[in-house]
């Protein structure tokens, strides 16, 4: 494979859609309440070459579940929002509106109603530090090896070797496998104070600087971003496939075979995992060990019973870091 192809499947192998997920978190913050996926397409001269990697039968045959688990998440992160900082949100940009047409008194009664609005959230939990308001989830779904990706990482660093930081850039950018949900909440701490603090300037006809009060109230929203590696969540739903055929009391050949490839199609996810950094190598040791014995057993006849449990509670536990 060229250096040019190494590029080119970088770029393809990556496919974006939207659902929801959990995990580690990290924040940031921003005006928008809703965060969606973006991606920079490559040059024309880029694009030409090789096709992205077609998933396996086995990670193909997974997907329902896959797909389950994801909206899974996200209903627990969307059951946590607040009705009433929601409706803060909007009185708000309400305000900034009545005020963009000169509307004194709309703007004075939409702030009046957000701040009230907070006061109840504040009232029912008042340890309460930031009260979310929406959910958003980015997906992006890589359709590659681990080889592969390896490769496109040692093409990345040669880059960096050479100083070519830019080419770099375009290599690792793509580089991820893993659903991202985004949670917009409203710093408690100091959003109720910025909203009255508006009020006073509408009454002494500073609009202007009113405005630039909300849009800098606006701004300070904190998006918490929650990650999960999609390889965690297909290993797991190939594993579960895997014990319900052991389970089985007169497995055939076609059964024997089909645990086989499932298992290692396992393993192939939490390398891809691996490749991707999710975590460390010395990380990865005691979960490959624990695979191996799975496998072992499974293949070999002997009792796997809550052998594929535990392997299971394993991955759900192991810190998938990013």
């Amino acid at each position: 494979m060229t250096n040019r192809d190494l590029r080119t499947l970088a770029w393809m192998a990556i496919g974006v859609s939207f659902m929801v997920a959990s995990g580690c978190s990290r924040s940031e913050q921003g005006k928008s309440t809703s965060v969606e996926a973006s991606s920079t397409a490559p040059s024309s001269s880029a694009t030409a070459g090789p096709k992205a990697e077609p998933k396996s039968p086995e990670a193909q045959s997974v997907e329902p579940q896959v797909q389950s688990e994801i909206e899974n998440m996200e209903a627990q992160k969307r059951a946590s929002l607040l009705a009433d900082a929601q409706a803060a949100l909007d009185q708000t940009r309400a305000a900034l509106a009545a005020l963009d047409k000169g509307d004194k008194q709309a703007a004075l009664s939409a702030l009046e109603q957000a701040s009230g609005k907070l006061d109840l959230v504040v009232s029912r939990d008042p340890k309460l530090a930031f009260a979310p308001i929406d959910v958003s989830t980015s997906i992006f779904d890589l359709y590659t090896t681990p080889d592969t990706v390896k490769r496109v990482v040692k093409e990345a660093r040669d880059d960096l070797s050479n100083s070519q930081v830019q080419q770099a850039r375009l290599l690792v950018t793509p580089l991820a496998s893993e659903a991202d949900t985004h949670v917009a909440q409203i710093p408690l701490a100091t959003y109720p104070a910025a909203i009255k603090a508006v009020a006073p300037l509408i009454d002494a006809g500073k609009t202007e600087e009113a405005k630039a009060a909300l849009e800098a109230a606006l701004n300070t929203i904190v998006i918490e971003t929650y990650v999960i590696p999609l390889p965690r969540v297909r290993a797991q739903a190939l594993l579960h496939q895997a014990d319900q055929l052991t389970s089985k009391a007169n497995r055939t050949g076609d059964d024997n075979q089909r645990v086989h490839s499932l298992i290692e199609a396992t393993r192939t996810q939490i390398q891809l995992a691996e490749a991707l950094g999710y975590g460390t190598k010395e990380d990865y040791k005691p979960l490959y060990a624990e695979l191996d014995d799975v496998q072992k057993k499974a293949e070999s006849g002997q009792s796997s019973k809550g052998l594929f449990e535990r392997f299971e509670q394993s991955l759900k536990r192991f810190k998938f870091s990013s």
